[in-house]
């Protein structure tokens, strides 16, 4: 019991201590700006280069674990995208934001911290997977969906272009592509830089969890949609069971693969959702609630999966070929 709250602990405490200092200080949400900017563009793509840059060549083509992972979560978006059409009569743009909150966890911003803080360095690899492959799919589907429903600003040429750039120049597929790079050509920086990437690198994950419980305690929550009562656990507890489910029946993954997979699926909505939400005009307010009860929520559920994943009551696969 103490090793498993010594993994918990950590984890959440950072995100209370963020909540704790929001309520006390009173600063406004934008004063999260700066750590937010040295997280996105510094900490976390500091942190992926320097551990993929160390990762052996052949787990970085993993296509079968890739191709597992991104055909679920699209098919949660899918299932998300089709009860959201029956709920909302048949509106596109609305149903898209939905199809968004229960599928697009926050793999980018607390995946990463979670992840490698709970199951060490080896999740580094399967953490930036997930997020590059998933993340394309996303940044696709999502203007691809508002331009069918009339919502795109802009036309075809320009609204693939637009896509095209914002995964390009995502500093997370960035570092990851430079990690990959220096992986394959055995390139180690000299010793300085090296110790500077670290440092940003060993400041990743307590930043985001402690930015993560600010932006928790300052986001207005006026009213909860009814549409939560299926992106939650559709979010929350289907989406990583299907996961989970997937893995152990395609069989023979990595056990820190398997839980590094299950555990980023069991994140709660992506903020990103309400940035899209915002861009379009759709479904704005909601899209607020998603992320703040989704993550609210994700204290118990994902505690209770960090222990069960250290507990050992959780088997690495459902179906063990000798079982």
């Amino acid at each position: 019991m103490a090793e498993i709250l010594g993994l918990i602990l950590p984890l959440f405490g950072l995100i209370v201590f963020g909540f704790a200092a929001a309520r006390i200080t009173r600063q406004p949400l934008e004063a999260l700006g700066w750590l937010n900017t040295f997280v996105l563009y510094f900490a976390l793509p500091a942190m992926f280069f320097r551990l993929l840059s160390k990762t052996p060549v052949e787990q970085l083509a993993r296509w079968d674990f890739i191709g597992v992972t991104t055909s679920v979560t699209f098919a949660i978006f899918a299932l998300t995208f089709a009860i959201g059409m029956v709920a909302s009569r048949a509106r596109i743009a609305d149903a898209t934001v939905q199809g968004l909150a229960g599928a697009y966890g926050n793999i980018g911003y607390m995946g990463p911290a979670l992840a490698i803080l709970a199951l060490g360095e080896p999740a580094a690899v399967p953490v930036a997977l997930i997020f590059c492959f998933e993340n394309v799919m996303h940044f696709v589907l999502a203007p691809t969906l508002m331009a069918v429903s009339g919502r795109g600003e802009a036309g075809p040429l320009r609204q693939a272009v637009g896509v095209v750039r914002s995964i390009v120049l995502h500093p997370f597929i960035l570092a990851t592509a430079a990690g990959v790079g220096a992986a394959f050509a055995g390139f180690a920086p000299p010793a300085p830089v090296e110790q500077l990437i670290a440092y940003l690198a060993q400041a990743a994950a307590p930043c985001a969890l402690f930015a993560m419980g600010v932006t928790l305690a300052l986001r207005p929550l006026n009213r909860v949609p009814l549409a939560l009562g299926y992106i939650v656990p559709m979010k929350l507890v289907i989406h990583p069971a299907t996961v989970y489910l997937a893995l152990s029946w395609m069989g023979d993954f990595d056990p820190v693969w398997v839980f590094t997979a299950v555990l980023l699926s069991a994140l709660p909505t992506a903020t990103n959702v309400f940035v899209i939400a915002q861009q379009y005009g759709v479904w704005v307010e909601r899209a607020t609630a998603a992320v703040l009860v989704t993550t609210a929520t994700s204290v118990l559920t994902v505690s209770a999966l960090l222990y069960a994943i250290a507990s050992g009551a959780l088997p690495a696969d459902l179906f063990p070929a000798g079982g």
